[in-house]
């Protein structure tokens, strides 16, 4: 039986084990940046068409358009810097996918040849233990389907 967090799989229902690099996705983020960008531009269009004869209002608007701005380029910037992320993921028959992250790739891939050493000796046993990181996913999370987050540890 592996366990990963709170859920576990039985070996032989494991279907693949792979230690790799999860890159981010520069491409959906660029999307999601023109996205938001373009719904501030309509947004500060309309506010400035309400706000035609007010000069007070006008004045005003333009600072908070232009830190909404700061924010949306500083989000994007983030994105693209952010290094690809080690990963192990481990699939079952069922469709589902579990990750485990650590720092390094190579103890990850060391986890991943114990889980198949376990699974073509089910005498063996082993034990790992993967400890809280600092980042935004944690340790550990489960994916059921297409990119949909399950447990988050």
């Amino acid at each position: 039986m592996l366990w990963i967090g709170s859920a576990a799989f039985p070996l032989n229902n494991l279907t693949r084990v792979e230690a790799t690099k999860l890159s981010p996705e520069r491409g959906a983020a660029f999307l999601r940046f023109l996205k938001w960008l373009a719904f501030t531009a309509v947004v500060y269009v309309f506010f400035m068409a309400a706000a035609e004869n007010e000069a007070n209002v006008t004045e005003n608007g333009q600072p908070v358009f232009i830190l909404f701005l700061i924010g949306l380029i500083g989000y994007f910037v983030k994105v693209l810097v952010e290094p690809a992320k080690p990963i192990l993921a481990v699939e079952t028959a069922g469709g589902s996918l579990a990750m485990v992250t650590l720092p390094s790739v190579e103890e990850l891939r060391t986890i991943a040849a114990q889980i198949v050493h376990a699974i073509n000796h089910p005498d063996a046993e082993f034990t790992a233990y993967v400890h809280e990181l600092n980042n935004y996913n944690g340790p550990v999370f489960n994916q059921n389907g297409a990119q949909n987050t399950g447990i988050r540890l």
